[in-house]
């Protein structure tokens, strides 16, 4: 860990200490108080720049359009990429961005939080619990009905999967709502979507036509990922020799990261793309996504195509691609048989 890294971690455990106790004074309304009408502006907040942690907070974002179908939203967020990632949700009115690198911008820092202070909200929701920046915004807001993140013992006892960093805030608003006596939801859990919609859909299958020049099938591969979710050039080569193998009537494609790199040297037919919302239409047309843990993973699920995770360092538990097919596998308890058998579970 480089001498920066390590000082962000120490950075996040004191603030995690300090703030672990916001939101603990909070009074919930009278059981009854409040009418699923009166909730017209709502506040999402995850201060994080990355593709993934954006593309994960749209089912939440879904969750609230669901339950208050007549409600404007304002996402509080770090960088830029939240805007093409929502570009095509309608209630979302406001991206409110922090700066990347805020000591880099420290007076457009400060204006932004003191931004949340000055308007109403009807809810705000804390999208990350272990935010030590989303807690004490949430507390900072003006709104009646606030809801930090905590994960409830209920919760934990009731659902498995409480530990995905997509579905315990879903399940943490759907506790709150049902306390403070709005109706209980018990529907599905919304997936990552990017609500691609008919004309970028078209774009990507022309995109994909001019690279594959044929009728059959696609399998979509992107064998880069960050730090140590990164596989290694001999374990993507076996892998990819033995698709190959094993899938002769389907086309087998990379995409390839900004760095332009390749674990395979380039060897099958390859793309690249800037845009995020192109890079999902062109795996939307695709029969299935195989990856590592990162960001383009996360959009391959969002873009609703079979995604399959590979996982030997993160947690597939609070990471890993759900809906539509998509599974994870843990390369540390797994091999090469067991991931054929997951993809032939998806193909065939």
């Amino acid at each position: 860990m480089g001498f920066s890294a390590r000082i962000n971690s120490f950075r996040r455990r004191v603030m995690h200490k300090l703030t672990k106790g916001v939101g603990s004074s909070y009074a919930e309304p009278e059981k009854g108080s409040v009418k699923q009408e009166d909730v017209k502006k709502v506040l999402i907040v995850r201060p994080n720049h990355r593709l993934g942690n954006q593309l994960l907070l749209t089912p939440i974002v879904q969750e609230v359009i669901e339950t208050f179908p007549d409600c404007e939203i304002d996402l509080f967020v770090k960088g830029g990429v939240a805007h093409p990632v929502f570009q095509n949700y309608d209630h979302v009115k406001q991206i409110i961005k922090l700066p990347k690198k805020p000591f880099n911008n420290l007076l457009k820092y400060i204006t932004v939080w003191f931004k949340i202070k000055a308007k109403r909200y009807d809810l705000v929701i804390n999208g990350d619990k272990d935010s030590s920046s989303g807690r004490l915004l949430t507390q900072l807001s003006r709104a009646r009905l606030k809801v930090f993140g905590d994960v409830h013992e209920e919760i934990t006892e009731k659902h498995s999967d409480y530990e995905h960093i997509s579905k315990y805030p879903i399940y943490n608003l759907r506790y709150f709502l049902n306390i403070i006596g709005l109706q209980k939801n018990e529907k599905p859990l919304p997936v990552l979507n990017i609500k691609l919609n008919e004309e970028e859909i078209a774009n990507g299958k022309s995109i994909l036509d001019g690279i594959i020049k044929n009728d059959k099938k696609t399998i979509c591969i992107y064998t880069n990922a960050t730090g140590h979710k990164c596989y290694s050039e001999t374990w993507w080569n076996t892998f990819y020799s033995r698709l190959l193998k094993e899938y002769p009537n389907y086309n087998i494609i990379e995409m390839l990261p900004i760095e332009n790199i390749s674990k395979i040297n380039f060897k099958a037919p390859h793309f690249y793309s800037k845009d995020i919302r192109e890079m999902g239409a062109i795996i939307k047309n695709t029969s299935i996504f195989i990856a590592a843990d990162n960001g383009v993973m996360h959009l391959a699920s969002a873009s609703l195509t079979p995604t399959v995770g590979f996982f030997s360092y993160t947690n597939p538990n609070i990471y890993g691609p759900y809906g539509n097919g998509s599974l994870s596998l843990n390369t540390n308890e797994t091999n090469i048989e067991d991931w054929i058998r997951a993809i032939d579970k998806i193909l065939k």
